[in-house]
């Protein structure tokens, strides 16, 4: 029997297109590296609680060792993440999307399971499949996206990700049920490559645009891209970010992205907003860790929800995978340079309740 093929409502459609902000999601753990069920689901609440629109669960934030033989949470991250939101029978669009990795065989079965636990889209990574083609690539992506709405990944070099043509991305957007791309090459060069590529496809309009650019969130957020297709000229923004970063301070991303709406809409942008993503861009350095090639990237984002009350501590299920060297003091200064940008205050008020059974 076929399997029937979801597609995104129109009013989570419209939300996406809107711009949403998305945090990717942590795996919060105990002293024994297993999973800490109560600041699991604490954090699922916390990003709803902060006006998130989706989080995205089982992705890099996640820990990819998720899916390892022996540790198998893959599943039971989802599905709590998933009780949660159903829990807060939101009365605003929440797009819950599922991390997706791997071979066809094993990215089809995440699929799978991501669909059965009511998700409604899926982060397709291309990471960790060097050697295939992009015509390979292009023809897992039309299976995936024959069970469940796909969202494409520009993953950066440093860190498992390749290159890709133009010619990729604009094939890529032609694919049927693919509804957003989200960029994270952290190259200015390779981000233009890709809305280039969906502003030449026949599915310009039908594709959402997210930045996963760390290194220059604010900027892509405000920058129109604008291309002569065909003798016409034709726009596309990006309207949102599924961002590790925003996995911290939550409450202050969702500030920043509505205030960049309001500005967007009276065409008014300041020259502070130049600052601002210098501002952000420094915070993300000190949880991202890029002085030692992003080593203690999700150590860093565990750091700060453990200084929250988030997180009980920053353990990873790689054992070897703690802070760097200086990086905990990293944090201390974009703290004390830019405490705008924390909501730290938001988290103490709320968190008792989010820890609660």
């Amino acid at each position: 029997m076929s399997e029937t093929k979801k597609t995104l409502s129109p009013e989570l459609m419209e939300a996406l297109h809107d711009g949403l902000v998305i945090p990717a999601h942590p795996l919060a753990l105990d002293e024994n590296r297993k999973l800490d069920e109560r600041h699991q689901r604490a954090l699922t609440r916390y990003y709803i609680a902060a006006g998130a629109g989706g989080i995205a669960v089982g992705v890099h934030s996640t820990q990819f060792e998720i899916r390892d033989k022996g540790i198998d949470l893959y599943e039971p991250v989802l599905r709590l993440a998933a009780e949660e939101v159903d829990r807060a029978r939101l009365d605003r669009p929440f797009i819950k999307v599922a991390g997706v990795c791997g071979g066809t065989g094993q990215a089809l079965e995440e699929t799978r399971i991501a669909s059965r636990l009511g998700y409604d889209a899926v982060l397709l990574s291309m990471g960790g499949l060097a050697d295939w083609s992009e015509q390979d690539l292009l023809k897992r992506t039309e299976q995936v996206a024959e069970i469940m709405p796909v969202i494409g990944f520009y993953l950066q070099p440093s860190v498992g990700g390749r290159i890709f043509s133009f010619e990729f991305w604009r094939a890529f957007a032609e694919i049927p049920n693919v509804v957003a791309i989200k960029m994270a090459p952290f190259n200015r060069y390779q981000t233009i490559d890709v809305v280039r590529a969906v502003c030449y496809s026949s599915r310009c309009d039908e594709i959402a645009l997210y930045t996963g650019n760390d290194d220059n969130i604010v900027n892509d957020l405000l920058t129109t891209y604008r291309f002569a297709v065909n003798g016409k000229i034709v726009e596309k923004r990006i309207v949102g970010g599924l961002l590790g970063h925003w996995a911290v301070w939550t409450q202050k991303a969702v500030e920043l992205l509505n205030e960049v709406k309001r500005c967007r809409g009276a065409r008014q942008i300041s020259k502070e907003w130049l600052t601002w993503n210098v501002q952000v861009t420094d915070s993300n350095a000190a949880f991202f860790d890029p002085a030692h090639q992003f080593a203690g990237c999700i150590p860093g984002i565990h750091e700060v929800l453990r200084r929250q009350g988030l997180m009980k501590g920053i353990w990873c299920l790689n054992p070897h995978e703690t802070l760097s060297p200086g990086q905990a003091e990293e944090i201390d200064r974009v703290y004390r340079d830019y405490p705008h940008l924390n909501d730290d205050a938001f988290v103490a008020q709320h968190l008792q309740e989010w820890l609660a059974d």
